[in-house]
């Protein structure tokens, strides 16, 4: 199965730090959500898509494992990795490394479900979703 991944390199601002210089833990949401962003621009699969096809797609579990810190003026990059399930969500996985020497600093995982515009939970996949995992090869 064909593995689709993004990968944003990024710099730790001073609005991200907290007192011991350590990027605060509520960033870490942040940086994944440029992540899915940019993952969604390269794949095709945007807020906007999701939104245009009569759909919301609400976080439900969002997860960091920190490993190391990442500090003020550290240059990052974030990779994000689309998981292939056959249930109605989206689901990523993240590491973050630091660009200087590619430590790994921290891992993480997104799962999205899927709302109708009447914010009703679905149970299958979208059409327009199915239809994506089937263009870009990632169907079960």
């Amino acid at each position: 199965m064909k593995e689709l991944k993004v990968s944003k390199a990024f710099d730790i601002r001073f609005s991200e730090v907290d007192s011991m210089n350590f990027v605060w833990h509520g960033a870490y949401s942040l940086y994944f959500e440029d992540a899915r962003e940019a993952f969604g621009k390269r794949y095709g699969l945007g807020y906007q898509t999701i939104f245009d096809n009569g759909c919301y797609a609400p976080l439900v579990d969002l997860s960091f494992h920190y490993k190391k810190p990442l500090r003020y003026g550290m240059q990052a990059r974030i990779d994000i990795a689309y998981e292939p399930t056959e249930a109605a969500k989206i689901v990523f996985n993240y590491e973050i490394h630091d660009q200087a020497d590619d430590a790994l600093i921290a891992t993480g995982r997104s799962v999205q479900v899927f709302l109708d515009h009447d914010y009703q939970l679905l149970w299958d996949n979208p059409p327009f979703y199915e239809a994506w995992k089937s263009k870009w090869g990632v169907t079960e």
